[in-house]
């Protein structure tokens, strides 16, 4: 199995740094054409051809391979792997200039998510990990670090970040935020893709996401076990079909998820 992944993170690696290549070609352009998809959220040219650009380099390097993708859909694998893409997580940061969207890719190999990667382009950062073999952080052009989630033990010491207060009140759990606000040192709105980064290399606590689709959380079940942390939907599994999610550190854990808990 080993064998079978080593090969593949080094090329999700390079394909993520190609696809962060691309979409820097469309940052901060006056031109850039916005569009709105059924769910009424935005894409843009550089979602659409990042997401080509990984799957025609899986197509020729794993053609066994299954892809699942924000974009273009889903081709079945005959082998168990299967990758699961996101070209641009926070599309709305990209589009308005703001440098905390990030490319994200995570494999799975018979349901169980083994790889996840996570770039951002503009950072030139990237943290990573494969199962069994930690997670790594580069920042820039330094040396790669092991990527660890903070120590913090007690709420009224936590940094807890979100995406968007309207995700909670969508879902009718504007007392969950609330409940969690009061709870913590400092709330800050280091979204999407940014905010789970920034608990699996313990520069923050706590992570959560009322709304998400499996391509947004793919990358974050191995990457943030292998960093001493947890991943979870918001009834404690370690899924990403459940629609919701939370990265946390270990010490942490057991008392969000009592207060992701509905009364």
């Amino acid at each position: 199995m080993t064998d079978d992944l080593k090969p593949r993170l080094e090329f999700a690696l390079d394909v993520a740094r190609k696809a962060g290549e691309l979409i820097l070609g469309y940052y901060q352009s006056k031109g850039l054409r916005v569009e709105t998809k059924k769910d009424h959220s935005p894409v843009t040219v550089a979602d659409r051809e990042a997401e080509a650009l990984i799957r025609t380099n899986i197509v020729r390097e794993f053609p066994g391979d299954g892809a699942m993708g924000e974009e273009l859909g889903t081709f079945p694998s005959s082998n168990g792997f299967n990758w699961i893409l996101d070209p641009v997580d926070g599309t709305k940061s990209f589009i308005h200039g703001v440098p905390l969207f990030g490319t994200l890719i995570g494999l799975e190999y018979e349901k169980r998510l083994v790889i996840g990667v996570c770039r951002f382009p503009v950072l030139n950062e990237v943290v990573y990990a494969q199962e069994g073999e930690g997670a790594w952080w580069q920042s820039g052009n330094g040396h790669e670090q092991p990527a660890r989630v903070s120590k913090v033990i007690r709420p009224s010491d936590a940094l807890f970040c979100i995406t968007t207060i309207s995700g909670f009140e969508r879902i009718g759990r504007y007392e969950t935020f609330e409940k969690l606000r009061k709870s913590v040192k400092l709330t800050r709105g280091w979204g999407d893709c940014y905010g789970h980064a920034l608990v699996a290399t313990g520069r923050a606590d706590i992570m959560v996401d009322p709304l998400m689709n499996p391509w947004d959380a793919a990358p974050f079940v191995p990457i943030m076990q292998e960093a001493g942390g947890h991943f979870l939907d918001w009834s404690g599994r370690p899924t990403i079909y459940s629609g919701n999610g939370v990265s946390v550190n270990d010490a942490l854990k057991d008392t969000v998820l009592d207060m992701l808990h509905p009364d």
